[in-house]
């Protein structure tokens, strides 16, 4: 997007220009200049230490090293390029190796930070305290998270999906965006953050919280469903049933093989109700609707053998089709001090489901 100054008949365009051309590099003119005045970047950050490497096995430095209002670290990587490289990748890594710093320590290397720029060292502590506005040093409050802030002339679509993705797994990362122009003999800057973008930066957060719950959610879900298969397939193992050997899952269906490809024999537990089925897939609808009907030709031998009525669901919409019984109307969702008497009332509804449709299935001439 261009530039312009707006003078009183029209907008006029500034030339965009590169850092590059403006043989602007980055330690000895960015990374300086912004050690200097952090608040480009926000007014919430006060720099630590710049080019900050003491780990072993690695010859890394992070440009800038501050910290935020909230004592959280904020590792700050600075790119000169129009697509910010692999800086991403760079900076979690960072993060990571400075994410165990203790405040003593922060003191320590913002103490040999100021030495080296000819400021007075011995003031690092009250320096740091002020700006947190705290009295005495809180380790526990300290560190507790590491920010990151990408800053580079221009992101590419590599680097920016990646950060997406990382905003979304709840790392707090940011792009922020330095774009050189030239007007004359003045050199502009414009700077934007433009990942996540702050006007909708509450509506992600308010998304980001939901998608917790959410998944919260799911995991319950799907660890309740874990453990009521547990439950069921000892009971299979017991009874030396179709089931004993499978492994239990987190889906709502637990399957086994009839002995003819595409006709399954299935446990389905849902949160309010618990079924056995026959499930008929072939992988070609005609042919599930051919079987399903010689099964429904037969319903009422079928239903005798079994012992009750059973739900026949062609499912003219679907390829598939199904045969079930609803065991219970109470599902996963319920006590769980009822769960042995759900699984066993499924296993033994199997049990009938299986010798009334057997011999259906036995005759069937399927390849």
């Amino acid at each position: 997007m261009p530039l312009y100054e707006l003078t009183n008949d029209n907008f006029r365009p500034i030339d965009e220009s590169s850092f590059t051309e403006l043989q602007i590099r980055e330690r000895d003119d960015l990374q300086r200049m912004l050690r200097s005045q952090i608040e480009v970047l926000g007014d919430d950050l006060y720099v630590l230490t710049e080019e900050f490497g003491e780990w072993e096995d690695s010859r890394r430095r992070i440009d800038l090293l501050a910290i935020d209002l909230d004592a959280n670290l904020v590792v700050i990587e600075l790119k000169r390029t129009s697509d910010g490289g692999h800086m991403e990748l760079q900076a979690i890594r960072y993060a990571a190796m400075v994410s165990t710093m203790t405040f003593e320590r922060a003191e320590q290397i913002h103490s040999e930070f100021l030495a080296r720029i000819g400021e007075p060292a011995e003031e690092a502590r009250d320096r740091i305290l002020a700006f947190l506005s705290w009295e005495e040093p809180e380790e526990d409050s300290f560190a507790e998270d590491v920010r990151i802030i990408l800053v580079s002339e221009d992101f590419g679509k590599e680097l920016t999906t990646a950060v997406l993705w990382l905003i979304d797994r709840e790392i707090d990362i940011c792009c922020i965006r330095l774009r050189p122009y030239v007007d004359g003999d003045k050199r502009l800057v414009d700077v934007q953050q433009i990942i996540p973008l702050p006007e909708a930066n509450d509506y992600q957060v308010q998304i980001r919280e939901k998608e917790q719950v959410g998944r919260k959610k799911r995991a319950e879900k799907y660890n309740d469903r874990l453990r009521f298969w547990q439950g069921l397939v000892a009971i299979c193992r017991q009874r030396a049933t179709r089931h004993a050997s499978r492994k239990p899952v987190t889906y709502h269906w637990l399957a086994g093989g009839s002995g003819k490809r595409g006709l399954t024999f299935n446990y389905v537990i849902l949160q309010e109700e618990s079924s056995v089925e026959l499930y008929i897939d072939r992988g070609d609808a005609d042919l599930n609707k051919q079987i399903f009907d010689q099964f429904h030709d037969n319903k009422a031998a079928i239903e005798q053998a079994f012992g009750d009525s059973l739900s026949w669901e062609r499912l003219n919409d679907k390829r598939a089709s199904r045969i079930k019984f609803v065991s219970t109307a109470i599902g996963y969702r319920g006590s769980e001090s009822d769960w042995t008497e759900i699984q066993t009332a499924m296993v033994d509804a199997m049990t009938k489901l299986e010798s009334a449709l057997l011999p259906q299935i036995n005759s069937l001439e399927l390849k």
